[in-house]
């Protein structure tokens, strides 16, 4: 039986209309889900990033929340350098407010290519027994070659010394810019030094080699046929450890250890 061209054009907006109905519930069915899961993977590379964690564990949900338990999350204003106490670290979306103008600036031109800067940020402290800082992270992002690399460094409680990298989101060439994941290459960060005498970040990717992190703390070996991400790499760190990042708070967590 023959059916007419209206038919049809009726039959196919239907199954349009009935996959788009089934599409959109499960997307918001998911989203809760799938919010989690993002929020639990940031959790792992805040550990990772922490030396808490290895990049080849198979960390289950539990053992994610037991290890990251002691981890306090702190919002903190990057103007003044202040803890805000009363902002909910829980809820607060660094990502988001970067891209709202009300809560974000521009810094203006600079190596790393952010573009925005949020006026407040999420940092996480682990703290000793006696309740003082015994490992501060922090988030960072900038260009590479192809993406914007989104991850976590962290440092000892001298404020200078490395002691884990981890990035876990960008899109660099697999094999090349994309080695950033390698836990080879992370663990050359480790013990490096990330300011000079000024309290300036001096620490960068070189082209090559560089030595033992007792000989040349300041350097950390590039990613071989990726020069443009391992400068990138540099270059996004030193930005969020100076005076467009971090650099207030630090000097905030600075002070309050010359007083203690």
């Amino acid at each position: 039986m023959q059916r007419s061209a209206s038919y049809s054009i009726l039959f196919a907006a239907v199954v349009c209309l009935v996959c788009a109905v089934f599409v959109s519930v499960s997307a918001v069915s998911l989203r809760e889900r799938q919010n989690e899961n993002a929020y639990l993977d940031k959790q792992r590379n805040v550990l990772i990033a922490a030396g808490l964690a290895n990049d080849d564990e198979k960390l289950t949900t539990e053992d994610i929340q037991t290890r990251f338990a002691p981890i306090k999350s702190v919002v903190v204003d990057l103007a003044t350098g202040d803890e805000l106490r009363g902002v909910d670290p829980q809820t607060f979306d660094q990502r988001k407010n970067s891209l709202d103008p009300e809560t974000s600036r521009a810094p203006g031109k600079n190596p790393a290519g952010v573009q925005r800067v949020p006026n407040r940020a999420l940092v996480y402290r682990l703290e000793d027994g006696d309740a003082e800082l015994a490992l501060l992270i922090l988030p960072i992002e900038g260009k590479g070659l192809w993406s914007t690399l989104y991850g976590f460094i962290a440092l000892d409680a001298d404020l200078d010394t490395i002691k884990g990298i981890t990035f876990y989101e960008h899109k660099e060439t697999p094999g090349l810019g994309g080695e950033v994941d390698n836990p080879k290459w992370k663990a050359l960060w480790t013990g490096r030094r990330a300011f000079g005498e000024d309290n300036e970040p001096r620490i960068a990717v070189i082209r090559g080699r560089a030595g033992p992190a007792s000989e040349d703390p300041y350097r950390v070996d590039g990613l071989a046929g990726a020069t443009m991400t391992s400068r990138g790499v540099g270059r996004l760190v030193r930005f969020w450890l100076g005076d467009d990042g971090f650099g207030a708070y630090l000097n905030t967590l600075r002070r309050a250890e010359v007083k203690s």
